[in-house]
């Protein structure tokens, strides 16, 4: 990942709907939610939820699915993945040990590894 993708979805990531929407939805996992039951779950206008969505789209951080007439919104877990490992490849000069627990587990969930 270079800078100007990071930028592009940290930028999309500050907001505090869309940061909510994208929490809501890492929660949710693979299979995602539709749209309006997004918007209620934040607290947003069905339009205001659109927006957002769009996005956080746009930015690569989560994908649509069309489900007969709904359209259902789920995190891009590699590319969330991609941006965890930019903000932390470098972390305390390849000791990620001293950055703390919080990154240490980001590190391991970015390579994939279970435990």
């Amino acid at each position: 990942m270079n800078s100007k993708d990071a930028v592009i979805r940290l930028a999309a990531l500050a907001h505090e709907q869309r940061l909510a929407i994208f929490r809501l939805l890492v929660k949710e996992g693979p299979s995602g939610l539709p749209a309006g039951e997004i918007a209620d779950a934040v607290g947003a206008t069905p339009t205001g939820a659109s927006f957002h969505l769009k996005e956080l789209d746009r930015a690569g951080l989560i994908h649509a699915t069309r489900v007969g007439r709904y359209i259902r919104y789920a995190v891009h877990f590699d590319k969330m993945r991609q941006l965890l490992t930019f903000l932390t490849e470098d972390c305390c000069q390849g000791q990620p040990d001293l950055c703390g627990s919080a990154i240490k587990k980001a590190r391991k969930m970015c390579k994939g590894e279970t435990k």
